[in-house]
């Protein structure tokens, strides 16, 4: 009996090595990756496309056998001029002390709202005015005459009620439109730089930060008649509300100003028009929704003379073009139509009208995000594929808009690169197709495109999972997803990418790694994003766990009990609520720069889509409420400096999660601003995730310095 365990004992250790994950060489093949999978190992694919303005010549740079190298390419003689990197036109190089300026300056931050008072001169069109903001007053000035001569058109600017610097001139020269701005107390997030590099002793910086529920500047649009001096103010009961007022722009008969209204709480979104003689508003189109209008999508193109607008809109579920009377406030007709998006207008030409433009799903036997490019009329009718090509496609037009340089991919299939007419899609040139056999020698695994049903179990999700390159199907493979959600996009890639760095290198150690796009996020229809309508804790993790259940009954290779996820900012609020709210499927998560607390992110992503005044909604949705949930392994990972999302979210977070006794990692990262965790943090993921689900004890990291 002794010598047949002793014997069983030699068999496993022998057999321990082939099926052993999280090792000393996992991390090193996985640190290896990129040397291995980067751009560079990729020819025949070319990057930087660019038109010259107003040819029909473009040029690009590529990676060839013997080099990068950049070529020029003239489309109308299909004649090409190839020359190593570096022949080509460069850019103009900045002055060395650009980039390491000494001392510390201010820059107007991302967040920063421009207030307005900055003092500048706006000329009139015909050139004889000029008018500025003067002691929060608007003023003007007939050129070529002394300054003592300057006209005060306004008395009534106050500090805290004043006249905008963006002063808007008539095309005839006759008046001008700005607003007055009632100004509004703002908040401010403030960050101790606890490690700086250029000196001992820390720093303290103050933020501009608006949060959802604060107050917001609101405008007052006047309209100011140079010569009488008469003032207009406009009726603003159609904009009272204000989220935000703008987009100012004349009709060319110079009688309106129309504008944009978004609506606090972004149920209602509407394009004004304002009678500059009488100050009267009228609506030219409204969006209304019982959820939140998406008001990223909008798009508006006018005719010359202002009398008709091409608009986009969701209003019939599917993001589509619509013809728009102006002067009538009605829509004419609809352009385009069907179970679908468009994604992006390049141009409309109102001679032919006729529309250039992006969209995905239109064909129904293809991956419904699979962007490709249409040319249609205003009738909608004569509907164009100009890449009609299977997979997703960037295209590039010249400024005629006349030709395309297509590039077709998938995550599987590399790049195709052809020039294409931008009126019936017919080929004129193929200008590349990448050669990926060097990336095939070095073991790169394409990810599998796997689609499975959603919650309802009729409606098609859609995802991706990677595998490491020494993949060995008679191992079990522990899970770990990779999400960001919401519905500002879709995230799952469509496009070819050699080397996904949030998946490879992770699933190098031992994993399978997967993402994919649940319910709540974008471009599948307006139904499909309202999901997350004040309720951002959902995060489609219903679809998602019906998906990776699917994933793993096709490939029983996948364990099923041992799941993770992570993911930053968005994605790090959903990992964290993952093991808080679904701690029986989610067995561990990494959670960076998270937004775990809506009340305490920025206004604008937050109250987009968890609605105005804050309520009961937001606390539902806070992990910080949820804290005393957690059971299983968490990671929190926040840069001390992280200017997007207020890192006391996630302090707040560990506060109450130590608060009900529950234990954590917490990471902090000095001088790191938003993050996934920077290589520091990367290690620190691997590690996490090795321990945790492998449960192996990762390699010690002395080991693994370079």
């Amino acid at each position: 009996m002794m010598k047949k365990s002793f014997t069983l004992s030699i068999m496993l250790l022998c057999v321990a090595p082939v099926f052993a994950q999280g090792t000393i060489e996992d991390y090193r093949r996985a640190y290896g990756l990129y040397d291995k999978f980067n751009n560079d190992c990729v020819t025949g694919w070319p990057r930087d496309i660019k038109w010259e303005k107003d040819s029909h010549v473009f040029s690009y740079s590529v990676m060839t056998d013997e080099g990068r190298r950049w070529v020029r390419f003239d489309a109308d003689s299909a004649s090409m001029t190839r020359g190593y990197e570096g022949t080509g036109v460069k850019d103009i190089p900045t002055h060395p002390l650009s980039r390491h300026s000494f001392g510390r300056h201010h820059e107007p931050h991302w967040m920063e709202v421009d207030e307005e008072k900055e003092t500048r001169l706006v000329p009139s069109p015909d050139g004889q005015w000029e008018a500025w903001i003067e002691g929060q007053n608007v003023v003007v000035h007939r050129t070529g005459t002394p300054y003592s001569e300057k006209q005060v058109l306004s008395q009534d600017g106050t500090l805290a009620n004043y006249y905008s610097n963006r002063i808007l001139w008539s095309p005839d020269s006759r008046r001008l439109m700005t607003c007055k701005l009632r100004s509004v107390e703002k908040r401010y997030v403030y960050y101790v730089e606890s490690s700086p590099h250029d000196q001992l002793q820390p720093i303290l910086h103050k933020q501009e930060y608006a949060k959802p529920g604060d107050e917001l500047i609101q405008r007052l649009p006047v309209v100011f008649d140079v010569e009488t001096g008469r003032r207009t103010v406009a009726d603003t009961s159609l904009c009272s509300r204000q989220y935000d007022l703008g987009w100012f722009e004349w009709t060319e008969d110079s009688r309106n100003v129309i504008m944009e209204y978004n609506e606090r709480g972004h149920k209602i979104y509407r394009v004004l028009s304002l009678d500059a003689e009488t100050g009267s508003m009228r609506t030219v189109v409204e969006e209304r929704a019982a959820t939140f209008v998406n008001y990223n999508r909008m798009y508006r193109n006018y005719n010359g003379e202002h009398t008709q607008m091409v608009w986009m809109s969701e209003r019939d579920n599917w993001t589509h073009l619509y013809l728009v009377d102006v002067g009538k406030g009605k829509i004419i007709k609809q352009i385009t139509r069907g179970e679908w998006c468009v994604r992006r207008v390049l141009n409309v030409d109102w001679e032919a009208h006729t529309i250039l433009f992006s969209a995905s799903g239109v064909e129904k036997d293809e991956d419904p995000y699979f962007i490709k490019y249409y040319r249609t009329d205003f009738d909608g009718k004569n509907l164009v594929f100009l890449t009609p090509d299977k997979g997703t496609h960037q295209a590039v037009f010249s400024s005629d808009f006349t030709m395309l340089v297509d590039m077709r991919s998938t995550v599987t299939e590399a790049p195709e690169t052809t020039l294409r007419s931008a009126t019936d899609g017919s080929l004129l040139e193929t200008i590349a197709t990448a050669d990926i056999s060097r990336l095939k020698q070095n073991g790169w695994q394409a990810p599998e495109v796997f689609v499975a049903k959603g919650r309802d179990g009729v409606t098609d999700i859609w995802g991706i999972i990677q595998r490491p390159t020494n993949f060995d199907p008679q191992k079990k493979y522990p899970i770990i997803e990779y999400i960001y959600a919401g519905p500002g996009d879709a995230y799952t890639p469509k496009s070819f990418n050699p080397y996904n760095r949030n998946m490879m290198p992770l699933a190098e150690l031992g994993f399978i790694v997967v993402q994919l796009d649940g319910m709540g996020t974008s471009w599948r229809g307006k139904r499909f994003e309202e999901i997350c309508y004040k309720n951002l804790q959902d995060a489609g993790f219903p679809d998602r766990i019906a998906w990776i259940h699917a994933a793993a009954e096709r490939y029983p290779y996948m364990d099923i009990d041992r799941v993770g996820i992570f993911g930053a900012s968005a994605g790090g609020q959903e990992s964290t609520t993952a093991v808080l709210l679904h701690g029986d499927f989610y067995k561990a998560a990494y959670s960076s720069c998270g937004c775990h607390d809506n009340r305490m992110d920025k206004i604008w992503w937050n109250e987009q889509w968890m609605g105005y005044p804050v309520d009961s909604a937001y606390v539902r949705s806070s992990n910080v409420f949820h804290a005393d949930k957690l059971e299983r392994p968490l990671m929190l990972v926040v840069g001390e400096l992280d200017d997007n999302v207020d890192p006391a979210s996630t302090y707040q977070l560990a506060d109450a999660l130590i608060r009900a006794n529950k234990d954590f990692e917490l990471v902090v990262l000095p001088g790191v601003h938003h993050t996934m965790g920077e290589s520091y943090g990367e290690h620190k993921r691997f590690d996490f995730f090795t321990r945790h689900l492998l449960g192996v004890e990762p390699p010690k990291w002395n080991l693994l310095a370079p």
